[in-house]
């Protein structure tokens, strides 16, 4: 009895220091995994922390250090009383709109047709418009411009929407073709027996089960539309029909030495906002409309 009780204290003792050092090394690992979290998080948000901070500073106070804001909002108030600001922000509305429009109409077609229709040439496609997304925009800058000229477009907002096509069409296609790959052909199948069209069945079938992906794709082509600079700054010349980008670009101090820190940190702040809140709406649509198709179920 003795030596058996003997036998099991070393064997509890070794299982209590193995279960002793399970918990530590899960401590440690979860204290690594915060810390990387509040990083990341910190790396992320804290531009954008300073931005808003520096907006509402003044002067010298421009140059001070301290992390609270001063909640002075003669920026703000400076930049809504600018007409050529305003402008600037509608027209950015409509470019980034109508080129999330016309993106998402001819992404769908596109990538039914890639997805789903059987044609010779469907490789040979999707690699053409690999190529195109990833041509670097001074590439093709020239040809745009000449393009740009050639169809009257010149210093025109519409002008943008067309050459923002280059970018944002390729993006819309991939990655619908990737969701539309994942449907299952049943539903088809039963629509062709039933003598639905290919537009009936992307219309009136797929297109309702598309909102994820509609979401996530129209969310991102509207944040690179309006983010756009070097085409905005090259097709438009008269301030009523510049963008946001452009503008702050071109703010300018009250002399030449003078550098508008604060004034261009207000204006990055109203103009970030509203991207904001259209991600926070959405972020549920956006994530599920990203993963969707990663995994087959």
């Amino acid at each position: 009895m003795a030596s058996d009780a003997a036998l099991r204290l070393p064997a509890t003792s070794a299982r209590r220091r193995a279960a002793g050092s399970f918990r530590r090394q899960r401590l440690v690992k979860r204290i690594l995994f915060y810390l990387a979290v509040a990083l990341s998080l910190f790396y992320t948000l804290f531009p954008y922390y300073w931005a808003i901070v520096s907006s509402t500073k003044q002067g010298d106070r421009l140059f001070d250090r301290a992390l609270l804001p001063d909640f002075d909002f003669t920026h703000y108030r400076a930049l809504f009383e600018n007409a050529s600001f305003m402008r600037s922000l509608l027209n950015s509305v409509f470019v980034a709109s109508g080129t999330t429009a016309v993106s998402l109409v001819l992404g769908i077609s596109a990538a039914y047709a890639l997805g789903r229709i059987s044609f010779p040439q469907r490789r040979f496609v999707l690699i053409l418009i690999l190529m195109i997304s990833i041509f670097p925009q001074v590439v093709v800058l020239s040809g745009m411009f000449e393009l740009v000229q050639w169809l009257g477009l010149f210093n025109r907002p519409s002008a943008l929407i067309l050459t923002y096509l280059l970018s944002t069409v390729p993006f819309t296609t991939w990655i619908l073709t990737t969701f539309i790959r994942e449907f299952p052909r049943e539903l088809e199948e039963a629509a062709i027996v039933d003598g639905a069209s290919h537009w009936r069945i992307l219309t009136r079938i797929l297109l309702p089960l598309m909102g994820p992906a509609l979401a996530s794709t129209g969310i991102l082509a509207f944040i690179l539309a309006w983010n756009e600079f070097l085409f905005a700054l090259t097709f438009i010349l008269t301030d009523e029909n510049r963008t946001v980008p452009v503008a702050i670009g071109l703010i300018s101090g009250s002399s030449r030495y003078e550098y508008p820190f604060g004034q261009i940190m207000a204006a990055s702040v109203t103009v970030t906002l509203p991207l904001i809140v259209l991600v926070l709406l959405f972020q549920r649509k956006i994530v599920s409309g990203l993963t969707a198709g990663a995994v087959k179920g």
